[in-house]
């Protein structure tokens, strides 16, 4: 079984969203169809029809967000360290070629974010960083060709 790996902030925020989605959506969207119904004929009842189509969609999104959380496991920040590139580690590098330099912080899955320089274990660039040390030149092959990226330092 593979295990979707994540801080205690992103695991808090994926809790908090199964609530809202739980207690404020679930009876919004139950209270949109009661309502619908009310209106009579069903078969002809557009709202109605809309309203059953996102308590699906709304159902599914909880099932799905439940199950990254039932194989989650909280990442015990203590015990990393900087030796090596690994998961939470923020990574500084630069592009051999354009010699631009880059910082991206390694996080699961479900915490990457780009626009805040968060970019998945699972992206090209973090796979080929992944276990490799300062002073480091990586190769990597990503869809827009491949690069060549010095590790210049590594820190949380």
């Amino acid at each position: 079984m593979a295990y979707n790996y994540m801080t205690k902030a992103g695991y808090d925020k994926l809790v908090a969203e199964i609530n809202e989605l739980e207690t404020i959506q679930r009876p919004e969207i139950s209270r949109q169809i009661a309502e619908a119904r009310d209106k009579g004929d069903l078969s002809e009842n557009a709202e109605y029809d809309a309203a059953k189509e996102a308590q699906g969609l709304l159902e599914a999104k909880i099932s799905q967000l439940k199950a990254t959380l039932a194989n989650t496991r909280i990442i015990d920040e203590s015990r990393l360290g900087t030796e090596a590139v690994q998961i939470l580690n923020k990574v500084r590098i630069r592009n051999t070629k354009t010699k631009a330099e880059l910082v991206y912080t390694l996080v699961s899955d479900s915490e990457a974010n780009l626009k805040e320089k968060k970019i998945s274990v699972n992206t090209p660039i973090a796979k080929g960083l992944m276990g490799r040390k300062v002073g480091d030149i990586v190769e990597v092959q990503t869809p827009g060709g491949l690069l060549s990226l010095e590790i210049l330092e590594i820190s949380f």
